[in-house]
């Protein structure tokens, strides 16, 4: 993804991913390590940030600080204590300073998939385990890297993302990278971030990541619920049957995809097939947008050349969110029960996890119908 694209908040990938996190003993552990560029590109990515930040305390009572940063500051902080008192959101400092950045994402991702395959090729590091994406401070670095993947035969996919989550090892702050996003956007990814300091799994960046847009959902809901504002709900409503929409026809020509490269057909002709179904995918997308309006926010990544790391960036963040309404629906809205259930299934070997999450998605409720128990 180019710098300076603003993708829709209904796809999460260009507003938010979890960056990897990197720990400054690293150095130490990887100093005979090939990565150790990588590393230090990190570690020093990370500690710039934390060197800017400013407390938002003094922001907000400093006569010089423009309103608007002084509002939106003041709005963060609410949502916060929301998170906290409503949400069972472990806050602990986060979202207590702020960063200004001279750039539009504060890491760029890349992805990265095998021409003829839907698995996704995976770094692992220490503490967070194995990831399907690896992140750089900067975007040359990225597209350097993406570079070199697809010289391999990769198909690669670079996304911007405007904030990350540390899992508790640093403070993580407000960044200047999504102070842009409307008040409802906002609040749904501060509720996402803090949602990995619940629960993290090593090595399962789809439950990982389904997990926290489960709870970002839900506690938006709760939070414009609380707000009594059901014009605001009506809006994210449309907003998310857009994204629906959106990713059913994602996951639709996924499985599409996953015929032709499980067949015997030769590479020359499952090329030719490839081409042909992300031909199809952008034909049906044209038709779903002439049928449904606010579909067009998708425009942008439907412009880029569509390959299977792109497809992977999208169901990264949405393969389990219906298991996890589900399970939120079954503890009957109450959220430390949901967690706690969460926790049991993370339990689980990852071939019986998502044996488990594919019985949920099967009895999945739609959102529409709500969760019992809202507070």
């Amino acid at each position: 993804m180019n710098p300076k694209i603003n993708m829709p908040s209904i796809f999460p990938m260009a507003r938010r991913i979890s960056a990897i996190l990197f720990v400054l003993f690293f150095t130490a552990v990887c100093l005979q390590c090939r990565s150790l560029p990588y590393y230090d590109q990190a570690i020093n990515g990370q500690m710039d940030i934390l060197r800017k930040r400013q407390p938002i305390s003094e922001l907000v009572e400093d006569p010089d600080t423009p309103a608007a940063l002084r509002k939106k500051l003041q709005f963060i902080l609410s949502v916060r204590a929301f998170a906290e008192k409503k949400l069972q959101l472990a806050v602990n400092d986060h979202y207590l300073s702020y960063v200004a950045l001279d750039r539009p994402y504060v890491v760029w991702n890349v992805f990265a998939a095998p021409e003829f395959s839907l698995t996704p090729k995976t770094w692992c590091f220490p503490i967070v385990g194995c990831v399907a994406y690896r992140g750089y401070f900067a975007e040359e670095d990225a597209r350097r890297f993406g570079d070199s993947l697809k010289q391999e035969g990769y198909d690669v996919f670079i996304g911007g993302a405007i904030a990350y989550s540390t899992l508790g090892w640093f403070e993580d702050p407000v960044l200047s990278t999504f102070l842009y996003l409307s008040e409802p956007d906002t609040a749904a990814l501060i509720f996402h971030e803090l949602a990995h300091g619940v629960l993290y799994v090593r090595d399962d960046t789809a439950f990982n990541e389904s997990f926290a847009t489960a709870v970002e959902q839900e506690g938006l809901r709760r939070w414009q619920a609380s707000a009594n504002d059901p014009n605001s709900y009506e809006k994210w409503l449309r907003k998310h049957r857009q994204r629906r929409k959106f990713t059913n026809l994602v996951s639709t020509y996924r499985a599409r995809l996953q015929e032709v490269y499980e067949s015997n057909l030769s590479l020359t002709a499952k090329r030719k097939q490839k081409a042909a179904v992300f031909t199809q995918m952008r034909s049906e997308f044209s038709n779903l947008k002439s049928d449904h309006g606010g579909m067009a926010a998708y425009d942008t990544w439907f412009n880029y050349p569509l390959n299977n790391a792109q497809l992977i960036s999208v169901s990264t963040y949405h393969n389990w969110v219906p298991a996890f309404s589900r399970m939120l629906s079954e503890s009957g809205g109450d959220l430390e029960k949901f967690y706690q259930k969460c926790r049991q299934l993370a339990e689980n070997d990852p071939p019986e996890r998502n044996r488990i999450l594919e019985q949920y998605v099967n009895n999945a409720p739609s959102v529409e119908q709500g969760i019992n128990g809202i507070e």
